[in-house]
Parts: C-alpha cells; sequence; structure tokens
C-alpha cells in the first residue's frame, strides 16, 4: 500500500480518534476558508477579521483550556495538531490563535482569580474579545528582563507608563496582558483597551506576517485597577511560563507550512516539462524533496512526543526550545528550497512558498531567535550559561 508523502512513518495512526477529528476538522477550515484568501490577505497586508467567528465556532481559541470557561478541553497533541493545520495556510492564521490562547488565556487561567477567569475567557474563547501580549520592548529583544515598562501602586490603583513592540494583534486587541516592572517583581496586568492613556499603533511596511496584525503599545500614565492585576504570579516566570505554552504550539505550526511546500512543489514539478521531461524525474528535483520529507518525518515526531510529554506533565522547557530550534529552522529551509525549485513562478503569492518563507522569518525570530533556544540546548547539556 502507497504511504501518504506527506506522513511517511504513518504518524497518523499514532493519534487517537478524538485528535484525528481534531486535525481534520481544522484542515478542512483551512482548506475552504482561509487558502482561497490567504495570497490576496498577504498581498494586501490583511489580516482576515471575518474568520475569527468561525474559528471560535471551531473551538480553536483556548482550545486546551476548561470546558467550564466555554474553551474545548482538548489535549496538548489536539493542540499542535490545531497549529499545524492553521500554518499550513498561513502564519498569521496560526500566529493569533497561538496568542489568543496561549499568551493571552492561559495567564488569565493560570495566573488569574475566578473572578477574572469569568469575567474574561468565555468572550475570549467565543471570539467576543481578542487579547495580546505585552513582553517584547524596543530595547530588550531575546533580553527580557532588560524591562524599563513599569507600575507603580496609587491608592487602590496601578500607574503603568512604558511601551511594547512587535505585538501581535496590537491594534485588534480589546484587552493586553501587559508585564511590567514593579517594587514586588515583574508582574502581569489586564490593561483594556479604553483606558486612558492606553495606544496602540500598527507597524507598516513588513515583509513577513503581511496577514497579521503587528503593532506598537504605548502606555503613559495608564490607570489599572488591583482587580485587573494578575495576583497568582511574580517574577519573569509568569511571561515565560506563557512562552512556553506558545513555544509548544509553535513546534507544531511550521511543520503545516513545510507541508504546503512540499506539495505545492510536487504538484508543480510534475506539471512542469522541462527539456521533454516533467522536474519531477530529474534526481536533482527527487533527492531535494526525498530530503524535505525526511526533515518534516522527524519534526512530527518530535513534536507528537513533545505533545504526549505535555500531557504527561513531563514537558521541560528545554524540550520545548529543541522542537522550536529544529521544526523552525526545518521548515525555513524547506521553503526556500521549495520556491527555488519553482523557479520563477516561486517568487509570485500565486504560490505558497514565498509567502511561507516571509512569514517564517518572524517565527524563527519571535518567542526566542534560534540561537536563544541552541543556548537554552547548550546550557541543559553543559551546565554553563552563555546567555
Amino acid at each position: 500500500m502507497a504511504l501518504h508523502p506527506y506522513d511517511l512513518y504513518d504518524v497518523r495512526s499514532l493519534l487517537s480518534e478524538e485528535e484525528r477529528a481534531v486535525q481534520e476538522t481544522v484542515a478542512r477550515f483551512t482548506d475552504e476558508r482561509v487558502l482561497p484568501i490567504i495570497g490576496d490577505c498577504f498581498d494586501q497586508a490583511r489580516f482576515p477579521k471575518e474568520l475569527i467567528p468561525e474559528m471560535a465556532e471551531l473551538g480553536l481559541l483556548g482550545a486546551s483550556l476548561p470546558e467550564e470557561y466555554g474553551c474545548a478541553g482538548l489535549n496538548a497533541v489536539s493542540y499542535g495538531l490545531i497549529c499545524q493545520e492553521l500554518e499550513r495556510g498561513d502564519s498569521g492564521i496560526r500566529s493569533f490563535a497561538s496568542v489568543q490562547s496561549s499568551l493571552c488565556m492561559y495567564p488569565i487561567y493560570a495566573y488569574g482569580t475566578e473572578e477574572q477567569r469569568k469575567r474574561w475567557l468565555p468572550d475570549m474563547a467565543a471570539g467576543k474579545v481578542i487579547g495580546c501580549f505585552g513582553l517584547t520592548e524596543p530595547q530588550g529583544g531575546s533580553d527580557p528582563a532588560n524591562m524599563k515598562t513599569n507600575a507603580k501602586k496609587d491608592g487602590a490603583d496601578w500607574i503603568l507608563n512604558g511601551s511594547k513592540m512587535w505585538i501581535t494583534n496590537g491594534n485588534l486587541a480589546d484587552i493586553a496582558i501587559v508585564w511590567a516592572q514593579t517594587d514586588e517583581g515583574i508582574q502581569g496586568f489586564v490593561v483594556e483597551k479604553g483606558f486612558a492613556g492606553f495606544t496602540a499603533q500598527e507597524i507598516k511596511h513588513k515583509m513577513s506576517l503581511r496577514a497579521s496584525v503587528t503593532s506598537a503599545l504605548f502606555f503613559d500614565n495608564v490607570r489599572v485597577p488591583e482587580a485587573n492585576r494578575l495576583p497568582n504570579v511574580k517574577g519573569l516566570k509568569g511571561p515565560l511560563g506563557c512562552l512556553t505554552q506558545a513555544r509548544y504550539g509553535i513546534t507544531w505550526g511550521p511543520i503545516g507550512a513545510a507541508i504546503a511546500c512540499l506539495d505545492e512543489a510536487l504538484n508543480y514539478s510534475k506539471e512542469r516539462i522541462l527539456f521533454d521531461r516533467p522536474v519531477a524525474a530529474t534526481q536533482s528535483a527527487q533527492l531535494k524533496m526525498a530530503d524535505w520529507a525526511r526533515r518534516i518525518t522527524s519534526a512530527q515526531l518530535l513534536s507528537l512526543q513533545l505533545g504526549r510529554l505535555k500531557d504527561a506533565g513531563k514537558m521541560q522547557p528545554t524540550q520545548v526550545s529543541l522542537a522550536k530550534w529544529n521544526n523552525c529552522r526545518m521548515a525555513i529551509d524547506i521553503a526556500r528550497e521549495a520556491r527555488d525549485l519553482l523557479g520563477g513562478a516561486g517568487i509570485t503569492t500565486e504560490h505558497c512558498p514565498i509567502r511561507h518563507g516571509l512569514n517564517l522569518e518572524s517565527v524563527i525570530t519571535y518567542e526566542g531567535t534560534e540561537t536563544v533556544h541552541q543556548l537554552v540546548v547548550g546550557r541543559e547539556l553543559t551546565g554553563i550559561n552563555a546567555f
């Protein structure tokens, strides 16, 4: 029996019935709703907001959080498969869901009060309230401890000053999860769109994640009530805990992008005739695509095992770093090589490799650059911090 070209090790057989159903549902959504419009959205630098209600209806927002808050209560592997299928469409679509789920809903659930959970999570799961995550600062980048944004206690409230940069969903967001220095260490605050002194400015002229909203956030004496402080965590472990959740999903996302590029290259190379034979009949093309399949298979097995560890409560941040490093590098290399195999046709957004390749320039950078994750693994191996 012939093997599936995008699943040579039959990873699908290792999934539960529910996990397969989740993958099929999101794959159908991507095929029917995302792929027909995403090339134009990328060209127009437009995030397709009209898809948010459908994503919410499918249970893709906060998918792994408990059902009592309006969420789907899925396991980690199912959430990973959601990320894979959304990014097969576009990194911008997966980034939206990842930020909403892992960087905004998760900290409210993990670090917030029951009142905060009930206030925001059901509406966020329904797509009625959109969130963004304010950690990165212009001077900070890979050094989040170098945080300048601060919050000072003022009676029953907090006064927030500072700025954040490269914030996905910023101008879409109704609330921002903002991390700030306080006299008691770094703390998280839910900053609402209407608070005086809080503004968002969309970042233009991007060549990556064009079908995604990226913003700078500014806080000028923003008064935040104590009821909006996330009380159950202090220090960098708060935002870093959120990033671990999001990075887990990112290990799956690039697999989808790589599969999309392989699919495009396979189909194109069979139809494109050069020197009286299809490109797919040449050794050079077959060697490339065979190597892509090898790398995709390795990434699939890596993320699946990571998901099983996460579901068992055994996942470690170093394991996430290894998978994020490996899978982002895998996908960006495949996207670049697929663009090359398509020749001149590969430079247009009528074909997906150039779009995925440009998007992956962001994915390989955000939530820990490749170098950061290499050094995390190096520290684990040697016991020496080289940061």
